[in-house]
C-alpha cells in the first residue's frame, strides 16, 4: 500500500499531529517563555562583594579539654611576630588565629632567612572553623561526603621570595601550617599572612535595646556573623561546605535579613535564580550553583523545600511591596501547590508513604523522625501562605480551590493525628511524639491556641519525645512557641539552645547541634560538618522581630 502524501486528509492529519506535538512539548516546560528573563534578572541583582583585609591576631596551641566543644580548645601562646621573625623550621605545626570566622582568600609571604634557596619547600595548610577540625586526623576518611570539602591544601614553593595566594576560597578562623619538606642547606620564614574576607553585607543593622540581656545580645552577635558569612553572591548554606543556594536556607536567611542587613536585592536574586533553574515540569530543584554558570543539582527534589518557596516569596513581597517580582514568580509558587494536590488523599491525609518513596522528605537531620505530621502540617501551611501571596498580588481567582483543600487537610490532621488524651499530636503508625510534629501542627493552625500551649508544655515531660537534630528544626519549634503565646518559654528555649553554642565558643552557629552529642554528623565524620551554616542564623529574626520578648 502506498500513501498519497498529497492527500488532503493526510495533510490535515499531519498538521494536527504537529500542533499536538508542539503543544505537548510546550506543556512540558511551563516556564519556557520566562526562564531567560528570570535568569537575567537574577544576574542583574547579583551584589558586589565587599572585601576586607584581615590580619591574624595571635598564635594558639590546641589542647584537649573534655569541657570544650568536641573536646578541643585553642589557648593563646605568642604574638604573630614570633612566627614572622623566626625560622619556620622550628615552628612546624603552628596554629594561627584570626580571631573571627572569615570567608575568602588566604595570602602569605615566604622568604629565605639564611643561605640560598636551593630546592622547593612543601607546606601543608589546614583551615578550621573550630579547634577540633585541626586536631582530628582527616585520614583514613570515612565520611559520606567528598573528602575534598575538608580544607587542607599542600603548597609547593619553588622560588623565593614569593607572595602566594591559595586559589581555593576558604572559610575558617584558624590556620595550621606544617612543613612537609625543605632543603637542609637554607632557612626561611613565613610572614604577611592576610585573609581577604568577602561578604555582600554592606549595612550595619540597628543596635538592640539597652535592656537586652547579655546572653541574648551575644546570640544576636553570633547570628549576625553567621548570616554575614553566608551572604555571598547568593544566600549560601555554608561558606565552607556545599557553598550553594538551597530553598530551605534561603527562606530562613531572608527572614533574618529582613530584620538586620536588609539586603533585599540578594533575596530577589535568589528567588529568580531558583525559578530560572527549575525543572522542565515546573517543579523546583532543591539547590542551585552559580559557577561556572548557573545550574541546578539535577534530580535533587526535596518535597518540603518546594513548598517553602511560595512562603519565602510571600514574605519577600509583604516586606518590600515589590509586587512586580511577586507577579513574575507567581507561576512558580502556584505550580508547587500541584505537589500537594497530587498527594492529598480523598480522606484529607497526605500520602506520606508514597511521597517518601518518590521524594526526598527532609524536615530535619534526625534519625528516626517520623515525618507524617510534619508533612501534613507544612502542606496546610504552604496552602495558606500561598493564598496570602495570591491576595497580595490579586491572584485569588487562580487558586480558588486551595482554601477548601487546606480546610480539608486541617480537619483530617486533627482527626487522625491529635491525641486528646495526652494533648499531643502523634505521627505515623507508631504514633511517635516529636518536637517537629507539634511545631508543624501548631504553625499550620491545626491546633487551637489552648491545644498548642498544652502540647508544648507537655513535650518536655515525654521521655521518648524526638528532639530537634539541628537548628533548622529548632527554628520552627521557637516559631511555634511564639505562635502559641508561650513567650517566656520561647525566650528560654532560644537562650538554652543557641546560647549553648555561644557558651561553647561559637563564632558562628553550626549546621548540626545536639547538646547531648557534640560529635553528631549526618555525614559520618564531624569535621566535615559546616560550623557556619545559614539555617542556624534565625535568632537574629526572632530577637529583632519580637523585641518585647527577647530584648527585655
Amino acid at each position: 500500500m502506498v500513501l498519497n502524501l498529497l492527500n488532503p486528509k493526510f495533510l490535515l492529519l499531519s498538521f494536527f499531529l504537529i500542533i499536538v506535538f508542539a503543544s505537548g512539548a510546550k506543556a512540558q516546560d511551563p516556564y519556557q517563555p520566562y526562564r531567560q528573563d528570570w535568569l537575567k534578572k537574577a544576574e542583574d541583582n547579583k551584589p558586589k562583594l565587599v572585601e576586607t583585609e584581615k590580619q591574624p591576631v595571635s598564635l594558639v596551641r590546641l589542647e584537649k579539654d573534655p569541657a570544650a566543644f568536641q573536646g578541643w580548645k585553642a589557648v593563646n601562646t605568642d604574638s604573630v611576630g614570633k612566627l614572622y621573625n623566626t625560622s619556620f623550621k622550628t615552628q612546624s605545626g603552628v596554629v594561627v588565629d584570626f580571631g573571627e570566622h572569615l570567608t575568602g582568600y588566604f595570602t602569605f609571604s615566604i622568604k629565605a632567612l639564611k643561605g640560598t634557596a636551593d630546592g622547593p619547600v612543601r607546606l601543608k595548610f589546614t583551615f578550621g572553623e573550630v579547634p577540633a577540625e585541626l586536631s582530628v586526623p582527616f585520614d583514613p576518611y570515612k565520611g559520606t561526603l567528598s573528602r575534598a570539602w575538608l580544607q587542607d591544601e599542600t603548597v609547593t614553593v619553588t622560588e623565593m621570595p614569593a607572595d602566594i595566594t591559595i586559589p581555593r576560597r576558604l572559610a575558617c578562623r584558624f590556620v595550621k601550617i606544617e612543613l612537609l619538606g625543605a632543603s637542609p642547606y637554607f632557612d626561611f620564614h613565613i610572614s604577611n599572612m592576610v585573609f581577604k574576607a568577602t561578604s555582600s553585607v554592606a549595612f550595619k543593622p540597628p543596635l538592640l535595646a539597652t535592656t537586652t540581656p547579655q546572653l541574648i545580645a551575644d546570640i544576636d552577635r553570633v547570628g549576625l556573623a553567621t548570616l554575614k558569612e553566608c551572604m555571598q553572591t547568593v544566600y549560601e548554606d555554608g561558606p565552607k561546605r556545599d557553598r550553594r543556594l538551597w530553598i530551605g536556607d534561603l527562606y530562613l536567611e531572608s527572614l533574618a535579613n529582613q530584620f538586620s542587613y536588609q539586603n533585599n536585592q540578594l533575596t530577589r536574586r535568589c528567588l529568580y535564580l531558583l525559578a530560572g533553574l527549575s525543572a522542565d515540569d515546573g517543579v523546583l530543584i532543591s539547590n542551585v550553583f552559580e559557577s561556572p554558570e548557573p545550574h541546578a543539582q539535577a534530580g535533587s527534589r526535596l518535597f518540603d523545600y518546594c513548598l517553602l518557596y511560595g512562603v519565602a516569596l510571600k514574605e519577600y513581597v509583604a516586606a518590600t511591596d515589590d509586587k512586580q517580582t511577586g507577579l513574575d514568580l507567581w507561576p512558580v509558587a502556584k505550580k508547587q501547590l500541584d505537589i500537594i494536590r497530587k498527594y492529598a488523599g480523598k480522606d484529607g491525609m497526605m500520602d506520606y508513604q508514597k511521597a517518601g518513596k518518590e521524594w526526598w522528605v527532609f524536615f530535619d537531620w534526625k534519625d528516626g523522625l517520623d515525618k507524617q505530621a510534619c508533612l501534613q502540617g507544612l502542606s496546610i501551611y504552604a496552602l495558606n501562605q500561598t493564598y496570602a501571596l495570591a491576595k497580595l498580588l490579586g491572584k485569588e481567582s487562580e487558586v480558588d480551590d486551595i482554601q477548601s483543600l487546606a480546610k480539608k487537610l486541617k480537619a483530617a490532621a486533627y482527626k487522625n493525628l491529635y491525641d486528646p488524651k495526652s494533648g499531643l499530636f502523634v505521627s505515623g503508625v507508631n504514633k511517635q511524639i516529636s518536637y517537629g510534629s507539634q511545631a508543624w501542627m501548631i504553625l499550620s493552625g491545626v491546633a487551637s491556641k489552648q491545644e498548642a500551649q498544652t502540647a508544648l508544655k507537655a513535650l518536655p515531660t515525654v521521655k521518648d519525645a524526638v528532639h530537634p537534630g539541628a537548628p533548622y528544626m529548632f527554628h520552627y519549634y521557637i516559631a511555634a512557641l511564639i505562635e502559641s503565646g508561650l513567650k517566656a518559654e520561647a525566650k528560654d528555649a532560644l537562650q538554652n539552645y543557641w546560647g549553648g553554642m555561644v557558651k561553647k565558643g561559637a563564632d558562628t552557629f553550626w549546621e548540626v547541634y545536639d547538646p547531648n552529642d557534640e560529635l553528631k554528623s549526618p555525614y559520618n565524620f564531624y569535621p566535615v560538618n559546616s560550623y557556619c551554616h545559614a539555617w542556624s542564623c534565625t535568632p537574629v529574626y526572632f530577637i529583632r522581630k519580637y523585641p518585647e520578648i527577647f530584648q527585655r
